[in-house]
């Protein structure tokens, strides 16, 4: 089969939800596995090595040329991601540089925990000194680093409400619109492709709570009569959040400053842009 930039772009999001739900961690103790919802890239399980499948990442995308530099950054970082787990942090360095010449560039990324052991090695802070990003770009990345977190808050509620609901109601997470602009540099679509994965991985989770949930009250009233009111009473609860939530995406969608600069400048200082997760 003949890669296209699409088909590869499909493989990442898919690699990087594989990443995210074979994870340790969950939305709830004991319920589901997902680690990280606010870095996808840069989530490592400690029960899955997917080097290889980042290593045939960058080999398909750089056989593209100029159309899947982003994707061979991305598959670059990812392999950076998983030194850091294995405490090769130079090496981990070495895979990022590759990542930065191909155009990796989401300096809030870099500021996430799982990145911090590199802060400190004087190649990792002259290779920072190095990456490039518009204001424009950058306003984007904060957003798009803030959508993934209040996905990860909305679903960890649900995924906890979850444990005392006794109706059968499936639960939907709500999302803002993806941005459509055009952006300066191509690192946005990798962080954009990281909010699509966490949105995927964030509802399968949910759903598998949900399937827990129904099946519990299953079991729970083939032992004792069923609560109806009860259910009716969960079921009108959870759709009237469920609204709210509706409601409220929209107004969580990114707004472009049509004043911000799309000129290339340095990122902001190392350490001054607070953890994304």
């Amino acid at each position: 089969m003949v890669d296209s930039v699409s088909s590869l772009a499909t493989r990442f999001r898919d690699l990087l939800v594989t990443n995210m739900t074979h994870a340790g961690g969950s939305l709830v103790p004991g319920q589901g596995a997902l680690l990280s919802a606010t870095s996808p890239l840069w989530t490592v399980p400690q029960d899955l090595d997917v080097t290889r499948d980042f290593q045939e990442l960058t080999t398909r995308a750089t056989a593209l040329g100029s159309h899947g530099m982003w994707l061979a950054a991305a598959g670059h970082a990812g392999l950076a991601a998983q030194a850091i787990a294995r405490g090769q942090t130079r090496y981990a360095v070495l895979c990022l540089t590759v990542a930065v010449a191909f155009g990796y560039n989401d300096c809030v990324a870099l500021h996430a925990a799982a990145i911090r052991p590199l802060h400190d090695l004087p190649q990792f802070q002259d290779l920072y000194r190095q990456i490039r990003v518009t204001p424009a770009d950058l306003a984007e990345f904060l957003w798009l680093r803030r959508e993934m977190q209040t996905l990860s808050r909305d679903a960890q509620r649900a995924g906890i409400e979850n444990l005392r609901r006794q109706d059968s109601r499936m639960s939907v997470l709500p999302q803002a619109p993806m941005p459509d602009r055009d952006p300066n540099t191509n690192g946005i679509l990798i962080t954009r492709f990281e909010l699509a994965a966490a949105r995927i991985a964030l509802q399968q989770a949910l759903m598998q709570s949900d399937i827990a949930r129904r099946s519990d009250n299953l079991l729970r009233h083939a032992v004792s009569e069923r609560d109806h009111s009860r259910a009716r009473r969960d079921s009108w609860h959870a759709h009237l959040q469920e609204s709210q939530l509706q409601l409220a995406a929209p107004r969580r969608a990114f707004i472009e400053d049509s004043n911000a600069h799309t000129t290339s400048i340095p990122c902001p200082p190392l350490g001054s842009i607070p953890n994304p997760g």
